[in-house]
């Protein structure tokens, strides 16, 4: 099974981009207060625990805890900042995205496995 890696520091934004150009990194930013956070949080820990250990990187971002981070993410990737937001980072960059109501397990497994 698959873990979540909780990223919180601004310098982790270039370290998950350099790690996607060896296998693809998730990464969900929820905000700790919103209910739809919270039940798209749950979608996302549902998808990753019915996955493989090597399938991706996985990373939560808590953004009331690690906003340098999040505008970090935001600037290099150039996804404009939302939560509850899931970005797939492939090859350094963010190929895909999805905010609120489209975090599904469904729109996050057919993501990550294309390409």
């Amino acid at each position: 099974m698959a873990e979540i890696e909780h990223v919180s520091d601004p310098e982790d934004a270039e370290r998950l981009l350099a790690r996607s150009h060896e296998r693809p990194v998730l990464v969900f930013k929820h905000s700790v207060t919103c209910g739809i956070s919270a039940g798209a949080r749950r979608r996302f820990e549902s998808f990753v625990a019915g996955r493989g250990e090597g399938d991706a990187v996985f990373a939560l971002l808590e953004v009331q805890h690690a906003r340098p981070l999040s505008n970090a993410l935001a600037e290099v990737t150039g996804v404009r900042h939302q939560s509850p937001q899931a970005i797939l980072l492939r090859g350094g960059e963010a190929v895909w995205d999805a905010s609120h109501g489209r975090i599904t397990e469904e729109a996050l497994g057919e993501a990550l496995d294309q390409g």
